[in-house]
């Protein structure tokens, strides 16, 4: 049975230094309790981007996506448990042996969520990448999240389009975060398929990532107030 979810907001330390990213989550304060450190902030500051929230005890959530042969990902994701991430995330692509060694590499420390179909792609630029015809994004979600349960993964990553099916597909096995969160008129920026809080909590998700909604608004502890208000 597929139960109602509270979804958890996280916000994307999208900074190019460790010190913007804490002046970020010294301005958010007590409003947000989970971040995001991907690519940008990491490849900048490292594990210490890390360590620098836990010592906050604030939820991390470690978007690097792994993606590379089973045994290089199970050690990495082994590492990054050990920094006491709470998600992280490993490409759904990278095939069912690479992402069981994920799960196995995470034990009992962290969640790993399999990334479906980035929210940057829509059905035409998903073909031009895998070189084939798609018939649309959320097929190709499906068929990922499938994979991704087949290999005992926690949960999948997917735009808001398309976590309505992933849940009624999958109920309540897979948890579902949803990347590329705007407020209602918001821009869309680089995202092709975006969705707004209050469509992610209908859609069943169980996070919600938002970041220049947030970081980049004129009063940042505000718009985290409005998405919260949202999920609400």
């Amino acid at each position: 049975m597929t139960t109602r979810h509270r979804a958890r907001a996280i916000v994307a330390l999208d900074a190019p230094t460790l010190a913007d990213a804490v002046a970020m989550v010294d301005t958010l304060g007590d409003s947000c309790d989970f971040f995001k450190i991907g690519s940008e902030l990491f490849t900048a500051a490292g594990p210490q981007a890390v360590h620098a929230l836990r010592q906050r005890e604030l939820d991390v959530f470690l978007d690097l996506k792994f993606h590379d042969i089973p045994n290089t990902v199970r050690g990495a994701v082994r590492s990054a448990a050990r920094l006491g991430a709470t998600l992280l995330t490993v490409h759904a692509t990278g095939g069912a042996d690479m992402l069981a060694a994920s799960v196995e590499g995470a034990g009992d420390e962290c969640r790993v969520l399999a990334v479906t179909v980035l929210t940057s792609l829509g059905s035409s630029e998903l073909g031009r990448a895998w070189g084939r015809q798609v018939d649309g994004v959320n097929e190709e979600v499906l068929r990922l999240a499938e994979l991704a349960r087949s290999a005992g993964v926690h949960g999948i990553v997917c735009s808001g389009m398309e976590a309505a099916a992933v849940r009624a597909a999958h109920g309540d096995v897979l948890e579902i975060l949803v990347p590329g969160i705007r407020l209602a008129s918001g821009a869309a920026h680089d995202q092709a398929r975006v969705s707004t809080p209050g469509e992610v909590v209908a859609a069943g998700a169980n996070y919600l990532v938002v970041g220049r909604a947030v970081t980049s608004a004129s009063d940042p502890r505000a718009a985290m107030r409005q998405v919260k208000e949202a999920l609400r």
